[in-house]
């Protein structure tokens, strides 16, 4: 009986370190199986009317079908930022939309400044700042005041009208929206070249730098899933999208020595004046030349 009992001992212990292993094994098949059934990552059917600002994409073409795939599934599958880009784009597309259409520029192009910049007040490493993401050459060449004091390429109004003044030019000179839009990118001057040496016409016949390649497809998946979110698996209540607060417009023609006393007069604090006004670089405003400004006051 005496030898029994270790036997017995050992054979309970092992018993209970099969029934953990097994029981851990299952939660993990388990685990794996309702992974499987809840997230699939799938492949993407490719809509056939596919146009940038009414000029149709030519996606019985291969190479394009295939770069248009990649940017679709780049931006269906990188949910946290597509969300993102979703909410701001409620928030900045009632603003863009308007001015788009005064200043003659498609309305599609709301989405290359989405592509451009996110909606986000960044400066990039090449230095282009502002929803638009213009290079202090190209801004102060269309008018544009930029220096450590005012920096209008932050200024959403006169930046849109800028930018339909450069792309609609840009349009002029290579024949298409699309080429444009690729000129956005890569320059004019870049684009025009290339299509010469190539001795092509067309955006989807040139064999352009990667970054070009990729931005026209981009601009194109961008409004394909953010005028579907739903087909594309984004889920949400009008309620968990950004909005833009209502302001008032004050207009300015002497200097503001204090932006945060100027801001406080008005019941406001100094990063709800300069949020709605990022045009404003410093805490104050030289206008030496007494210059007018319009200045946004949140409305609370």
């Amino acid at each position: 009986m005496k030898k029994i009992l270790p036997f017995l001992y050992i054979l309970a212990c092992l018993t209970i370190l099969m029934i953990f292993f097994y029981g851990t094994h299952e939660n993990e098949v388990q685990s794996i199986t309702n992974t499987h059934k809840n997230y699939k990552v799938k492949a993407l059917e490719l809509p056939l009317n596919l146009n940038l600002a009414g000029e149709k994409v030519p996606i019985e073409i291969t190479d394009v079908r295939e770069r248009m795939d990649r940017e679709l599934l780049v931006n269906t599958y990188w949910q946290s930022n597509g969300l993102l880009l979703l909410k701001r784009a409620n928030k900045y597309f009632p603003i863009l939309e308007p001015l788009l259409k005064k200043y003659g520029l498609p309305d599609d192009f709301k989405y290359l400044a989405l592509a451009e910049s996110g909606f986000i007040d960044e400066t990039s490493s090449a230095g282009a700042a502002g929803m638009w993401h213009f290079m202090k050459t190209t801004g102060k060449e269309y008018g544009l005041e930029i220096n450590k004091n005012v920096d209008e390429r932050y200024h959403i109004e006169k930046s849109t009208k800028v930018a339909a003044e450069y792309l609609k030019k840009s349009k002029e000179r290579l024949g298409s929206w699309t080429l444009a839009a690729a000129a956005y990118n890569a320059g004019n001057y870049g684009i025009s070249k290339r299509l010469d040496t190539q001795q092509v016409t067309s955006y989807y016949d040139a064999l352009l730098p990667d970054e070009t390649e990729r931005y026209v497809f981009r601009i194109l998946a961008l409004k394909e899933v953010i005028s579907n979110p739903k087909k594309y698996g984004f889920i949400f209540e009008e309620s968990d999208l950004y909005t833009s607060e209502k302001t008032k417009e004050v207009k300015v023609d002497t200097a503001i020595t204090n932006i945060a006393s100027f801001a406080k007069g008005f019941g406001l604090n100094y990063k709800e004046l300069k949020k709605n006004n990022p045009w404003l670089r410093e805490n104050h405003l030289n206008n030496k030349s007494r210059k007018e400004y319009t200045i946004k006051i949140p409305v609370k």
